[in-house]
C-alpha cells in the first residue's frame, strides 16, 4: 500500500471516529438542552398556576391547548416534590399520541391539597433535534467527501516529485554515463531528500567506475600470464625427454592453470551480468539455439553412453545471445558432468518454461545454496560458477529458475513469460 493510501487510510478514520464521537456528544447535548427548557417551561407553568390559586382562592378553569393540559387531582399527600418526568401527551385536536413532557406538584386550597399535573409536548423540541441532527449528517458527509478529494487529489499532487525521483531511482542504471538529473521542488524535505540522493548516486558511479576499472584491469593482467603459463606448459608437455613423474607435476600445473583461466573468466562474467553490462538484447529462436546445443554436446554425451531426450516447441524470446549461449552450455555441462553411465537426460522446452532433467546422484541437493557461488560436489572439478552465472542470467531476463528431485532426476526449470 502505497504512503499516501496509508495516510488517506488514517486520516479518514481518524476523522470519522472524532465526526461520530462529536455527532454522539453534540447529539446528546442538544437533547438534554432542549429537556432542560421544556422543564423551564413547566416550572413556570406551576408557578403561574400556585400564583392564581393563591390569588383567587379558587382552582383555574381547566385548560387545555394544543402545547399543555393542566390536570388537578385531589389527594391527601402532605408533600410531594416537584418531579420532571417523561409521557405521553395526546394532540386535542388530532387525538395523535405524541412525545411529552410532564411535571406534578402540590397546591393547597380552603384545606384541600390538589396534585396538578402540567403536561407539554416534546415533538416541537424532538423536530428541532432531528432537524439539528440531518444538518450536522449532512456536514459530516460533505467534509468527509471534501477530506476525500483533498487526499485524493491535491495531497497526490504534493507527493508528486517523490514519486518522480522514485521513478528515477528504478530506472537508475549505474552503467549510464548520465546521472539521475532530479528536479528541483518548492517543498524543502523534497530537495533536501533529491540532494542526497543525487550525492549518493555519484558515489556509486564512481565506486562502481573504479571497480569495473580495476576488474578490468586485473582480469587483463591475470589473462596475459596465464596464457605465458598454459603455453610455456604446452611446450614442456611435449618434450619427450620428460620423465613420467614429471610429465604428471606439469600436467597438474597445466590443469590448475586452465581451472584459474576460466574462473577469471566465470567471475568477470558474474561482474558484467550483474550489472546488465550486456546489452546486446535481440529477437532469437530459443528452439533453434536448444537443437543446435544438442547436436554440439551429442558427441560428450555419448562418451558415457547418456540417452538424450528432446521435447523442443517453439519458443521466441528477447535476450543477448552470449548469455543464452552461456546459459544453454551451463545447463548441459552440468546434466552431462554430474550424470551416471548410461543415465539419461530430458530436455523440454514450451511456451512458458525450458526443462533440463537429468538422472545423477540419488539424493535430493540442498537448494537454499545450489545456485551460490564456489558450491560444487567434491568429486567436481569445475568451478562452482555454473549454475550461479545460470541464475544470475534468469534474474537480469526475469526469470525464475525452480530446482526439484523426484523419480531419480534432478529437475532445473527455468520458468519464462513470468510478466
Amino acid at each position: 500500500m502505497k504512503l499516501s493510501a496509508h495516510y488517506n487510510k488514517a486520516s479518514i478514520i481518524i476523522t470519522i471516529s472524532v465526526l461520530l464521537v462529536g455527532g454522539i456528544i453534540y447529539f446528546f447535548t442538544i437533547n438534554k438542552l432542549g429537556r432542560h427548557q421544556l422543564d423551564r417551561d413547566l416550572t413556570e407553568e406551576i408557578t403561574e398556576v400556585i400564583d392564581y390559586v393563591n390569588l383567587n382562592g379558587k382552582l383555574p378553569t381547566q385548560v387545555d391547548f394544543d402545547e399543555d393540559q393542566t390536570v388537578f387531582i385531589k389527594t391527601n399527600q402532605v408533600n410531594l416534590p416537584l418531579r420532571f418526568f417523561d409521557t405521553v401527551y395526546v394532540n386535542p385536536k388530532e387525538k395523535n399520541p405524541e412525545a411529552g413532557r410532564a411535571v406534578w406538584g402540590l397546591i393547597s386550597l380552603k384545606g384541600q391539597r390538589y396534585k396538578v399535573i402540567i403536561t407539554e409536548s416534546r415533538e416541537s423540541t424532538e423536530d428541532l433535534i432531528q432537524v439539528i441532527g440531518i444538518i450536522t449528517l449532512i456536514l459530516m458527509v460533505c467534509l468527509l467527501v471534501i477530506l476525500f478529494i483533498t487526499n485524493r487529489y491535491i495531497l497526490n499532487g504534493l507527493w508528486k516529485p517523490f514519486y518522480e525521483t522514485l521513478g528515477r531511482l528504478k530506472a537508475f542504471n549505474i552503467s549510464d554515463s548520465q546521472g539521475l538529473k532530479l528536479k528541483h521542488d518548492k517543498v524543502d524535505e523534497f530537495n533536501d531528500l533529491n540532494q542526497v540522493v543525487d550525492a549518493m548516486s555519484s558515489r556509486v558511479k564512481n565506486d562502481y567506475q573504479h571497480l569495473k576499472q580495476f576488474t578490468e584491469n586485473a582480469s587483463h593482467e591475470m589473462m596475459t600470464p596465464l596464457a605465458v603459463i598454459t603455453t610455456k606448459l604446452d611446450t614442456l608437455i611435449q618434450d619427450e625427454t620428460l620423465k613420467p613423474e614429471q610429465f604428471d607435476q606439469i600436467n597438474d600445473i597445466y590443469s590448475a592453470a586452465s581451472k584459474l583461466s576460466r574462473l577469471n573468466q566465470s567471475l568477470l562474467l558474474l561482474v558484467k551480468i550483474e550489472n546488465n553490462l550486456v546489452d546486446d538484447a535481440e529477437l532469437l529462436s530459443l528452439d533453434g539455439l536448444l537443437s543446435q546445443k544438442i547436436r554440439q554436446f551429442s558427441e560428450l554425451a555419448q562418451s558415457k553412453d547418456i540417452l538424450v531426450s528432446e521435447y523442443i516447441g517453439e519458443k521466441n524470446i528477447v535476450a543477448s545471445k552470449y548469455l543464452i549461449d552461456i546459459l544453454l552450455n551451463n545447463l548441459f555441462s552440468n546434466a552431462i558432468r554430474h550424470n551416471n553411465k548410461h543415465g539419461q537426460i530430458i530436455i523440454t522446452l514450451t511456451g512458458s518454461k525450458l526443462v533440463f532433467q537429468n538422472t545423477g546422484s540419488e539424493k535430493l541437493l540442498n537448494d537454499e545454496i545450489l545456485f551460490e557461488r564456489f558450491q560444487k560436489g567434491k568429486k567436481s572439478d569445475g568451478t562452482g560458477l555454473g549454475l550461479t552465472i545460470v541464475k544470475n542470467i534468469c534474474n537480469l531476463y526475469h526469470w525464475e529458475i525452480v530446482y526439484s528431485f523426484e523419480n531419480s532426476f534432478h529437475t532445473f526449470e527455468i520458468r519464462l513469460d513470468l510478466d
